[in-house]
Order: structure tokens, then C-alpha cells, then sequence
């Protein structure tokens, strides 16, 4: 009887927890393959085997994001003028591959939206719009937007130091932003491109960051300041490596989500070939940070992302956080959860 009686104390438990609580996925960038400069970039199997290993893990969320590296567009000339530049062109049919998944959101602000002009611009987000996958950070065209899924508001901006995108490096507008979106949403989630490349730019510094003469935002200072002005999760992305998540004012932060799925023309090896999926739990009410797990993944090189069991972007974000010095509020178990303290 005792033993029923805990089954069902259990159960309810778990029940009010589940009306208290929403859940976020967020991972990094997302490049499904390019038939530009040639088609020998694109998967097989019409890019249906790239998540098809993680796709259940990625549905189960009440929302699901991820950064669009790259235009949707099934021909046209880029306008980049260099040779053995990386322009990324996906074909139409490779997007419903994110319908699959479960996304339902995506950051456009990055340094290849713009890879084939105002064509390719328009086409992404039409195409996006078709699938019915929301996107924003594109400062002229869709600096933000707002949806409801299951009665519940979502505000939604994206920032990056590019041209054309809503710039990271304009603090006092972002935050303006945000604040707006605050005023007309229940949950506010906010996507940064940003920080220097590459497995030498994996810690967080609390200054700007230049790479190629670039200067890619200050992120420690940017994601304070959108959640001073009132945003509840903030996804980092851009230097193409896992970097060290944060709980700052009870609001969490990923500085970067790494290589998720970027088929073909990128560099995967060592830390920039292992990524983490973060589902983040959040209070319902005032999107207050309840918990999160970070599972790990791997990206086969021309081939699919897939679970990894040696748990590699894991250790490097429990190794990370600690050396940048995040981890006074929570810890990071060898299960993945992140808790509070």
C-alpha cells in the first residue's frame, strides 16, 4: 500500500510539474547542405538521414531552435566576390527536413543570410513562413517576431555583428527591443551570433571580440543586458565551438551552441565536430530557470549528426563553465542536468 501510495504521490508530482513548466530546446548552427559551388555538397536521401537519429529528442520540447546558417534558395549567383569563398545555398526540399525535427524557430542573423543577395534573403524567409518555422534578425525585414503555441506567447529576436542583421554590438537597442517584446509576450527568447571562431576562442570574455579584423559583440555584456531588459533564455552561436552556459538572474544563458548540423563544407574536427542539444526548463508563469539537460551530439562528416556516448560537448561545457568561473549558482552533473544550488 505505501508503495502505491508514493506511485501516486510521484505521478502528481510530476503532473503539477509539467503545467508549471515549459520547456526550450536550443542548438547551435544548422547548415542542411549547399549546391553552391557544387552539388557534391548536398546529402543523399534528399538530406532525410542528417537528424533522423535525433529527431525524437528534438520534438520533445515545447519549442525548438535553432540558427539557419546559410540562404534557402535553390539557385541564383552569390555576391560575394572572392574565390573559395563559402556561400551556402540549401535547396528548398532540404528545409523539411527542419519540419521533421520539430523546429520551430530560427535565428537568421548570421554572416551568410546575406551569401545570395536580397534573393536569397527573400526566399529563406518565405520558405520558412511556408513551413510555418518563425525566424527573425533581420533588421529591416524582421527584426523580431511573436507566436503562440499551446496558449502561450513567445517573443522572439536575433542579433549578430553582420550587415543587414539587428547588430550585437548595439546594446541599448537591443535591449529596447527586448523590453518591447516583454510587454507583449509571456516568454522572450533571444538568439546572438557572435564571438570570435574556433577552437582557440572557446571561453567567454567580458570584452569585445575581434576575428578577421571583425568586431563580433562583447557577449558577456549582451546577454546580461537582454536579460536585464527582461529576456528569459538567451542561445549564443557564431564561434563554431561549445562554449560555457551561465543562470544569470535566474535566466539562463548558452554562449555558443557550436556545429549542430553543417554538412559538407565545414570543419568538424576535434571540438568544432561535437555540439550539445540543451533542453531548458523554465517556469511557465515568469520564465524563471528550473533546470536543463545537455545531451551530446556528434556530426559523422558527410554523412548525419548522431547521439554521442563518450558525452564530449558535455565535458568540455562542465569544463568550460567552470574555468570561466559560472558555476557559483549551479552545477553541472555527470548526467547532464544542470541544477540550481
Amino acid at each position: 500500500m505505501k508503495q502505491i501510495i508514493a506511485l501516486i504521490l510521484l505521478c502528481v508530482i510530476n503532473i503539477s510539474y509539467a503545467q508549471d513548466t515549459l520547456s526550450v530546446i536550443g542548438v547551435g548552427d544548422i547548415m542542411l547542405g549547399t549546391n553552391y559551388p557544387s552539388a557534391k555538397y548536398l546529402p543523399v536521401n534528399q538530406g532525410k538521414n542528417l537528424l533522423k537519429a535525433l529527431n525524437s529528442t528534438l520534438r520533445n520540447a515545447d519549442i525548438t531552435f535553432g540558427n539557419l546558417e546559410g540562404t534557402i534558395l535553390n539557385n541564383g549567383s552569390t555576391i560575394k566576390n572572392c574565390k573559395n569563398c563559402y556561400a551556402f545555398r540549401m535547396p528548398e526540399y532540404l528545409a523539411t527536413n527542419l519540419v521533421t525535427a520539430g523546429f520551430d524557430v530560427v535565428s537568421v542573423a548570421n554572416n551568410h543570410i546575406r551569401d545570395f543577395g536580397q534573393k536569397g534573403i527573400n526566399n529563406t524567409l518565405k520558405v520558412l513562413d511556408r513551413l510555418g518555422i518563425e525566424s527573425a534578425g533581420l533588421a529591416k525585414q524582421r527584426p523580431t517576431t511573436s507566436f503562440t503555441k499551446n496558449g502561450i506567447k513567445y517573443g522572439f529576436a536575433a542579433f549578430a555583428p553582420n550587415i543587414g542583421t539587428v547588430d550585437i554590438r548595439d546594446i541599448a537597442n537591443a535591449k529596447q527591443i527586448v523590453k518591447n517584446l516583454t510587454a507583449d509576450n509571456d516568454i522572450v527568447i533571444v538568439s546572438f551570433h557572435g564571438g570570435a571562431e574556433g577552437a582557440k576562442n572557446q571561453h567567454v570574455k567580458n570584452k569585445s571580440e575581434r576575428f578577421y579584423g571583425e568586431n563580433r559583440g562583447n557577449v558577456y555584456k549582451f546577454a546580461h543586458a537582454v536579460i536585464d531588459a527582461g529576456a528569459d533564455i538567451v542561445f549564443g552561436h557564431g564561434p563554431h565551438v561549445t562554449r560555457a552556459v551561465e543562470v544569470y538572474k535566474n535566466r539562463f544563458i548558452a554562449y555558443s551552441l557550436g556545429n549542430f548540423c553543417t554538412y559538407g563544407r565545414f570543419n568538424l574536427r576535434g571540438v568544432t565536430g561535437v555540439a550539445p542539444i540543451i533542453k531548458v526548463n523554465i517556469n511557465k508563469q515568469d520564465g524563471s530557470f528550473v533546470n536543463a539537460k545537455i545531451t551530446s551530439i556528434k556530426q559523422i562528416k558527410n554523412q548525419r549528426v548522431v547521439l554521442d556516448p563518450k558525452g564530449q560537448a558535455l565535458n568540455l561545457i562542465r569544463k568550460l563553465t567552470k574555468s570561466d568561473g559560472f558555476l557559483q549558482n549551479i552545477q553541472i552533473g555527470a548526467d547532464g542536468v544542470i541544477r540550481k544550488l
